[in-house]
């Protein structure tokens, strides 16, 4: 929802109805994770995506007769469609849609997640997609984490209960999932189905170096969707001029400053942090900090495969272990041939992905089977 967010809230504000169906479970290759969104607006525009293409059309259709009916839907498209002519995914992949009408009268809390969503804070949005009552279905529950009591109810104190402890865990890796319950929300058993968009803010991506690497992946880092911070102790180079695509530019010593994030709470599982100093004085103190740090996802430092054996050194004499040391890709990136900063910070990405979802960084033509990991299991 978040990539169609802005739009949702301009025709939400403008009293419109508006037809939004979301990715809630994929199987096999689907092209879009759960949480993708596309619209359907009074007017009858498209905006968003639920497959890159394979299934738009079923599901505008879908979304223009729920919108007259105020019925939500669960669809499944894919290959199971017993007509092997019926609307399907081309790339095999299975994905279940969840279609509801959205306006201020359906959805009043909307205004206020968005709010949320605005300002960086955390919130999760639970609503029921299959329930063998009816009534309960597209029942929504708001999740804030600062606050002790939740907003709008699944149907029972219970199911409340239960899928208020799972939306924590899913806000705390910023992940959204489709969970199974019992009908009343028990632990055990099946019968209710609800979809949590968890909302975290944006993962990090840490850069110590102000150098022109640096600046190149800031901008990659920032088009992924991180928030970018570049750090180095030199005022002189570390310039907001320097560095247009980082959301903030920081003048300290590097393992002091993330040791101090740390420590504030701003560091989690989905953190990146790349290092492009090569120089010992600061990039061994803060690899020191960041290879002992249980949260971050990735850490990546630059430098020959000289300055690499003589970083492996300088940490062990510091005390690091050969498991922490083993959390390290130096020399940083994937092998691409890289020579430019703008190649160099395609191939830092490219590992922070493959990392990300369990790719091999192998060319897909040299590989067989699943192109796409699977993000979720269909029950």
């Amino acid at each position: 929802m978040r990539d169609v967010l802005e739009e949702l809230m301009t025709r939400w504000h403008a009293g419109e109805e508006i037809g939004v169906g979301t990715v809630v479970a994929t199987f096999r290759s689907a092209p879009r994770p759960p949480g993708a969104s596309m619209l359907v607006t009074q007017e009858g525009a498209a905006v968003g995506s639920v497959s890159g293409g394979c299934v738009e059309g079923a599901v505008y259709e879908l979304a223009e007769s729920v919108v007259a009916s105020g019925a939500p839907v669960l669809e499944r498209y894919g290959v199971s469609d017993d007509d092997a002519f019926a609307v399907g995914l081309t790339c095999g992949g299975i994905l279940d849609v969840y279609v509801e009408k959205i306006s201020r009268e359906t959805f009043p809390e909307l205004g206020d997640i968005a709010a949320d969503i605005a300002e960086g804070r955390p919130v999760a949005l639970a609503t029921v997609i299959e329930h063998p009552d009816p009534t309960w279905l597209g029942k929504r529950l708001v999740i804030r984490p600062e606050s002790h009591d939740n907003e709008g109810t699944l149907g029972s104190t219970r199911a409340d209960g239960a899928v208020h402890d799972d939306a924590m865990g899913l806000l705390a890796s910023g992940t959204n999932a489709t969970l199974t319950y019992g009908p009343d929300g028990e632990r055990r058993g099946e019968g209710m189905r609800v979809f949590v968009w968890a909302f975290a803010p944006k993962p990090r991506m840490l850069v110590f170096g102000a150098i022109d690497f640096a600046a190149a992946v800031a901008k990659v880092g920032a088009f992924l969707g991180y928030q970018v911070t570049v750090c180095d102790a030199r005022p002189v180079f570390a310039t907001h001029s320097r560095f247009p695509d980082a959301h903030e530019v920081v003048v300290d010593w590097p393992h002091r400053y993330l040791l101090a994030e740390q420590e504030a709470g701003r560091i989690d599982q989905r953190t990146v942090v790349t290092v492009l100093t090569h120089d010992p004085k600061f990039d061994v103190p803060l690899l020191e900090v960041a290879l002992r740090l249980p949260e971050v996802a990735y850490v990546g430092a630059m430098g020959s495969r000289r300055t690499h054996e003589d970083r492996v050194t300088r940490l062990l004499e510091v005390g690091l272990s050969k498991e922490e040391l083993a959390r390290l890709s130096s020399p940083i990136g994937l092998d691409l041939g890289a020579r430019t900063p703008e190649e160099t910070a395609i191939s830092i990405a490219a590992e922070i992905i493959a990392g990300r979802w369990g790719g091999t960084g192998e060319r897909l033509v040299s590989t067989e089977g699943r192109i796409h990991g699977e993000l979720d299991h269909l029950p």
